[in-house]
């Protein structure tokens, strides 16, 4: 049976929880499962800024739009 997928992405929902997390602080910031997850958020956020310079880098250079020759 293949995985449900989300309409939100990782680090969104992550944003979310750790947004969650910071309203009720019931624990120090030294909060181990906080840090768990800003740790999986930075992560994502790698992993998404690596697959934008993948894409970018194989698209290759552009080259500038030379002139038309002139007829004549």
């Amino acid at each position: 049976m293949p995985k449900k997928h989300t309409t939100e992405s990782d680090e969104v929902r992550l944003k979310k929880k750790i947004a969650e997390r910071v309203a009720k602080p019931s624990h120090p910031e030294g909060d181990a499962t906080m840090r768990s997850l800003r740790k999986r958020l930075k992560r994502e956020q790698r992993k998404r800024r690596a697959v934008a310079m993948r894409k970018k880098h194989a698209g290759g250079a552009k080259q500038a739009e030379a002139p038309a020759p002139a007829a004549g």
